[in-house]
């Protein structure tokens, strides 16, 4: 047994007050970025059906899912363009990045409440995106810096739970203020973290070991030295792999998660329930979707260790591969039953979207401190350029088969890829995190 885990199965040390604080900074903050997240998907059909008019466009369910697919592919863009946080991070350090990211996503999250059309919409959207892209690679660097090596793995599972008990947040805000009083107030709802940025800025100091990493090199590490490093011999290989794995997860999540509240919506209308029904339903929808997740989280460090990275996230890879296609492909069309049915699989749906959380540990475990902001923002931000052309592929498939089933359904196929790419990726099961 190697030094690592005999160290492991010792007795864990106890955090200090620094590092409860860093922890509560990032999930608080990977929370808030989880809830303006899902706070669109949410309003999506209803948000579409007020300012499609507004725009002259009619609408239609074929031009609201078209339309819909077109702006989370814009979101998306946006997203991508956060990665240049991580080379921020790395020059200027982990907790002031976080404050400006948070800052970023809040603001323009609350603008979208005044957006007078489509247009504006999708560029407050976009704008959020970027900040909103920027929370999980500065906060999963940050706790795992900061936390002992005996509970770093655990630790950055449980920060990641934030994104998932955001998404249960704005199911409560939609239900108890979406369903009420429109969608505008959701997105007023959505620039509530920008209060978070006070308690990070008196409280939470910058880990140790990106200090020392400081210090070593005489000076911040450069921006573009950081960034470069990534495509170094040494790391090049692991770079575009993880960028490939990222692809898979973010294909998933836009189809397993972003569309359950439409199809939910779409599934309640047409078994007649009314709007406010079908806002509630959705509300439920997604509760069910964050719980699962988050028990996922508690799972997946556990078999993490035991078992190994790679084999870990194949797991949930297969769960959401399965439940993406039973959903969307076959439940959407029951007919009678397809509202009950498609609830169960949102359950399955959210436990697979658990596979997230392997890269929270396992990028960190990959990258020395100089450049580990920047290869994690790098590796999970491009991904989303690639989604975001999937996304817009299926919102132009849901328009041009008037569904929305099959097209979603067909996102299933990314992840036989992400299978078949994982025995190539880094296995850093029992090892230090990188100096």
């Amino acid at each position: 047994m190697n030094s690592v885990t005999d160290t492991a199965s010792a007795v864990k040390p106890r955090l200090n007050r620094n590092q409860v604080r860093s922890f509560w900074a990032a999930w608080s903050g990977w929370t808030m970025d989880g809830m303006d997240s899902f706070i669109y998907s949410l309003v999506l059909v209803p948000a579409l059906k007020d300012l499609l008019p507004k725009s002259g466009i009619p609408a239609t369910d074929a031009n609201v899912g078209y339309y819909g697919g077109l702006f989370f592919a814009l979101f998306m863009i946006g997203y991508g363009v956060a990665l240049v946080w991580g080379p921020i991070a790395d020059r200027f350090g982990r907790v002031r990045t976080m404050m400006y990211s948070i800052l970023c996503f809040s603001v323009f999250t609350l603008l979208a409440a005044l957006s007078v059309g489509i247009w504006t919409f999708a560029i407050f959207r976009f704008l959020a995106g970027v900040g909103v892209g920027g929370e999980w690679s500065v906060g999963a660097s940050l706790v795992s810096e900061d936390w002992p090596e005996e509970r770093r793995t655990m630790g950055a599972a449980l920060m990641h739970t934030g994104y998932y008990f955001g998404f249960f947040l704005a199911a409560l805000a939609n239900y108890f203020i979406g369903s009420h009083f429109g969608w505008r107030w959701m997105f007023v709802v959505g620039g509530l973290p920008a209060l978070l940025i006070g308690f990070i800025r008196n409280n939470v100091k910058e880990p140790e070991r990106w200090e020392r990493k400081v210090d070593e090199l005489g000076g911040s590490v450069a921006m573009h030295l950081a960034f470069f490093k990534l495509f170094s011999p040494e790391y090049r290989r692991r770079t575009i792999l993880n960028s490939a794995y990222l692809i898979v997860s973010l294909v998933g999540l836009w189809a397993g998660s972003v569309y359950v509240p439409a199809a939910i919506t779409f599934l309640a209308t047409a078994s007649g329930k009314t709007t406010l029904q079908g806002a509630q339903l959705a509300s439920y929808s997604s509760a069910l979707f964050g719980i699962a997740t988050i028990l996922g989280a508690l799972i997946v460090p556990l078999l993490a260790d035991r078992y190994g990275r790679r084999f870990t996230l194949g797991i949930f890879y297969t769960i959401m591969m399965a439940f993406i296609w039973i959903a969307f492909g076959r439940v959407f069309y029951m007919g009678t039953d397809a509202l009950m049915w498609f609830m169960v699989c949102t359950f399955f749906l959210g436990l697979g979207g658990a596979n997230f959380i392997v890269y929270s540990f396992w990028l960190p475990e990959q990258y020395g401190t100089e450049c580990r902001a920047s290869a994690f923002a790098f590796t999970t931000n491009l991904g989303r350029f690639a989604a975001a052309g999937f996304t817009f592929l299926v919102g132009s498939g849901i328009r041009h088969y008037q569904t929305l089933g099959t097209p979603v359904g067909l996102t299933a196929l990314a992840f036989v890829v992400g299978l078949a790419l994982l025995p190539f990726g880094v296995e850093t099961k029992g090892k230090p995190l990188p100096a």
